[in-house]
């Protein structure tokens, strides 16, 4: 059976499956401020980054995640014509990370999974003929780190414990299903539309965004969620983002997790008719129109009907 691979760090994406070694592996590696090499990684980024990351870096900045989002960060496709996941975006006309000072990381304690993880690699694993995804590592040597060449042994386990990478895992767990059961399922899925790859990078990324979708009134004509759910929601970005990744595993794959309402998608479509019969009106009252500019074609960008 064929086996696809999910890395959160820091492999470019690629059918070739790295060395793995279990979490009791023993590694010999440290950075510290001392070391000769201290910021090498910094100056010359490519950073992945998960909902988790972004939740806790927008809060650490006092941002919005859409402002968070075009401040530091560039989408980029996870498979041709496929879903998207996003990026720090490096220093203007430069390689290095926004986030870097002489004195290291300006947001350290809120790091990304993949800065914690380093030099070691997760890899999410699933055959095809899985449901749930095996979690391996990688050992990541380059050049640059000199970081290997110090007197320190502990194992992948300890490492992980000691960098705070346990509940960042824990949180992104949901995200990387969703990415391998995309992958394994193949064709079988199908090609995703345009409004399906807005919706996932919604959900996944700009929680924000998400909130208002999830508090409008076309999310509620379908959907039944309590009030203690709904309060959840509405305050607790950590929760939303749990919230949001379930629904895409509902939308996108069919997994069963939020009650639809009796009606709800024949009522929807009774709403849009009428819409669109409004619409009509009013165009042949106001008459022929003079062509207008094309509209925003942010193919990442939700707009719910």
């Amino acid at each position: 059976m064929s086996e696809r691979l999910i890395n959160d760090l820091p492999f470019a994406q690629s059918p070739v499956l790295p060395k793995t070694i279990e979490g009791s592996a023993q590694i010999q590696f440290r950075c510290h401020k001392d070391i000769d090499c201290f910021n090498a990684c910094c100056k010359n980024i490519d950073i992945s980054l998960t909902p988790y990351d972004v939740v806790r870096l927008k809060k650490r900045l006092g941002m919005t995640s859409g402002e968070f989002l075009v401040k530091y960060t560039f989408p980029y496709e996870i498979e041709r014509d496929g879903i998207a996941g996003i990026k720090l975006k490096p220093v203007e006309d430069g390689t290095a990370c926004q986030f870097m000072t002489d004195e290291g990381c300006s947001v350290y304690e809120d790091r990304p999974t993949s800065c914690r993880y380093y030099p070691v690699a997760l890899l999410s694993l699933r055959r095809q003929d899985e449901f749930t995804d095996r979690t391996a590592y990688a050992l990541v040597q380059e050049s640059h780190c000199h970081g290997h060449q110090e007197d320190r042994t502990l194992t992948v386990d300890e490492y992980r414990k000691e960098q705070g990478v346990e509940e960042y895992d824990d949180y992104g767990r949901g995200w990387r299903q969703l990415i391998l059961k995309k992958q394994s399922s193949g064709p079988t899925v199908g090609r995703p539309s345009k409004r399906s790859l807005q919706l996932f990078f919604m959900a996944c990324y700009d929680v924000d965004q998400f909130r208002e979708f999830v508090k409008s009134p076309s999310f509620e004509d379908v959907y039944e969620i309590d009030q203690a759910t709904k309060d959840k929601l509405y305050t607790d970005d950590v929760e939303l983002m749990l919230f949001g990744q379930r629904f895409l595993a509902q939308v996108m794959f069919g997994d069963e997790f939020i009650k639809v309402r009796a009606d709800a998608y024949e009522r929807r479509a009774a709403k849009k008719s009428e819409r669109e019969a409004r619409m009509d009106e009013i165009v042949e009252k106001l008459g022929p129109l003079e062509p207008s500019a094309q509209p925003d074609d942010d193919k990442y960008k939700y707009v719910d009907d």
